[in-house]
């Protein structure tokens, strides 16, 4: 392997001081875009080469969880929309195989990182977040789980600020209806 120029190298080395930080945040944003372990992965990692490839337009000293959150949303959203015009295929001999190698024992599907996530937000708020429509969740996770301000997600997300706020509103009043019975059950004082 070739050693790396002085310019490679400060370059690698601001990557790593401004970028790195904020890798647990991205897996946990991109999971909850993907709802699947693997899928977060590819997306962060997608995004991490793509932030590595254009740090040379990222302004120092800027927020630099903002930008790769712009990227990880511009990478979900081009892969949405590559699947969903994309028909379904199938392997025949991957499934052929899959149906000679089943056994009768119940698959224990217990990866680390999924379970420590499910633990940070309780189950119900989890899946009360699921329920949303995705612009919704989106705004709702960028702005009361990731602490973005209204303007910043404006930016990551190319709407105007009036939209972000309606989304928001309209974001938390559906996540609101859905836990009203379960902050009930938890003994919290509801009013109406």
């Amino acid at each position: 392997m070739a050693d790396l120029t002085k310019e490679e190298s400060k370059k690698q080395e601001d990557f790593n001081k401004e970028i790195l930080p904020h890798l647990d945040a991205m897996y946990n944003f991109a999971l909850r875009l993907t709802s699947d372990p693997n899928d977060a992965e590819d997306l962060v990692q997608d995004t991490i080469v793509k932030a590595y490839r254009f740090f040379d337009s990222y302004e120092k000293g800027t927020n630099a969880k903002a930008w790769l959150f712009r990227i990880l949303k511009n990478s979900y959203i081009n892969t949405y929309r590559k699947k969903s015009k994309k028909p379904n295929q199938v392997d025949y001999d991957e499934v052929a195989t899959f149906y000679e190698t089943i056994r009768d024992e119940r698959t224990d599907t217990s990866d680390l990182e999924d379970r420590m996530f499910r633990e940070l937000i309780d189950d119900h708020i989890s899946k009360a977040l699921d329920q949303l429509p995705e612009d919704f969740r989106t705004v709702v996770l960028l702005c009361d789980v990731e602490g973005f301000t209204y303007e910043e997600i404006a930016n990551m997300l190319d709407v105007p600020i009036g939209t972000i706020r309606s989304r928001l509103h309209r974001g938390r009043n559906l996540l609101r209806s859905e836990l009203l019975e379960y902050a009930e059950k938890k003994g919290f004082d509801v009013e109406e």
